[in-house]
């Protein structure tokens, strides 16, 4: 399908959750800090696949969202990573899910992706493939914080805590970044820390094709945040990818979130580019954090509130 614009596109998110006032300054400064960091070298003609990486890694760093550095704690307070990369032009895509020890996990997705004859790799087989590609691995206490720390004793021995509940109470907020680049393909990638107090080895949406993220240089590419339980169920991501194909970018976005609403009672978010490179977006929690670029550089970064 020949698009009507090669000019590179990128959108990157924070997270759809309850972004509590106190952390609406450091969410805005993290997700223009992905679009102003790897935009510049979509325009110099970088890959949508390198890009959305890139966009990624970044947020990963920041302790100011659930993935990389300032993830959930689970259960028995360990960091356990999920994180996914696809490519638009060839559907192709890697995944691992429940990785520990390492800050980078869509880095690692992408080896799998690009080394392995598999997609989604998990635990300690990620962790040792991850080791084998030369990834540093940290200390546990590395990638901890002490606002998740001080969240885990809060609700570690609550009996009504939910996993879904902080979409009401607390930060927390899955990344992700989907990219349109010079010669009209399309990539995503999504990372997360999963939700707060889950039990050990237990996957949310992310890492999985369809449900975190979804490319298809035919329709478009998405990448989904928010209660992965949810999410999953409806295939988030390949249901907005596939609205596209009938419906305006922001239509489609808007779609897909009141299907995931509508089936299963979710809670989440959207972001997209279509095959046309318009941007797409959509959320039913109170906020989410969101950037993108605008024309040769000018960034836009919000944290948008629910529009019902």
């Amino acid at each position: 399908m020949q698009k009507k614009s090669l000019i590179p596109r990128l959108i990157v998110h924070g997270g759809a959750w309850n972004i509590p006032a106190a952390y609406h300054a450091a969410h805005l400064a993290g997700v223009r800090a992905a679009v102003e960091q790897t935009y510049p070298q979509l325009l110099d003609g970088c890959s949508a696949l390198d890009a959305v990486e890139t966009a990624v890694k970044v947020l990963e760093a920041d302790p100011t969202f659930d993935a990389g550095r300032g993830a959930f704690l689970n259960a028995i307070g360990e960091v356990e990573l999920d994180a996914i990369i696809m490519d638009g032009r060839t559907l192709g895509f890697g995944a691992v899910a429940a990785l520990q020890n390492i800050l980078h996990p869509v880095s690692v997705a992408r080896q799998v992706m690009e080394q392995t004859e598999h997609n989604l790799l998990v635990g300690t087989g990620a962790l040792d493939f991850a080791r084998r590609a030369g990834f540093t691995e940290l200390p546990p206490e590395d990638l901890l914080t002490e606002r998740e720390l001080a969240f885990f004793r809060q609700v570690q021995n609550d009996p009504a805590f939910r996993t879904h509940h902080p979409f009401r109470d607390g930060p927390g907020d899955t990344v992700g970044a989907v990219a349109l680049d010079r010669d009209g393909n399309l990539a995503v990638a999504t990372s997360t820390g999963g939700t707060a107090r889950k039990l050990p080895g237990r996957v949310g949406d992310c890492p999985i094709v369809g449900a975190g993220a979804y490319a298809d240089n035919e329709r478009g590419a998405v990448s989904a945040t928010g209660w992965g339980e949810s999410i999953m169920k409806v295939l988030l991501s390949k249901t907005v990818c596939d609205a596209f194909a009938a419906e305006d970018a922001m239509a489609a976005a808007q779609q897909g979130i009141d299907i995931l609403a509508r089936k299963v009672k979710g809670l989440g978010g959207v972001i997209g580019i279509n095959a046309e490179g318009e941007y797409a977006w959509a959320h039913n929690t109170p906020y989410m954090a969101m950037a993108y670029a605008e024309g040769e550089g000018a960034v836009n970064a919000s944290i948008r509130p629910d529009a019902k």
